[in-house]
């Protein structure tokens, strides 16, 4: 039998991963505005100029997003034991 207590820690995930969601797409637009005010095209795919860049850049900011995610990882985590 499933417990409320677990329902609840589920759907508070659920809702958690949510707002991570949002608040990614709102960082999205951040990141493509700067992109574009200095004129670079992360969504032009159709020059290989265009292809290298967006792969840089996806690779800096999943390598900047594994940091801050140990990072606060580790500052919410519970000390053991």
């Amino acid at each position: 039998m499933v417990k409320l207590k677990e329902i609840k820690i589920n759907i508070a995930t659920a809702i958690a991963a949510a707002f991570g969601f949002i608040i990614a797409l709102i960082w999205k637009e951040i990141i493509v505005g700067i992109f574009a005010y200095f004129g670079l095209k992360i969504s032009d795919l159709t020059t290989p100029a265009g292809i290298a860049i967006a792969v840089v850049t996806g690779i800096i900011i999943t390598i900047l997003c594994v940091l801050g995610i140990v990072y606060i990882a580790k500052w919410g985590g519970v000390e053991k034991k």
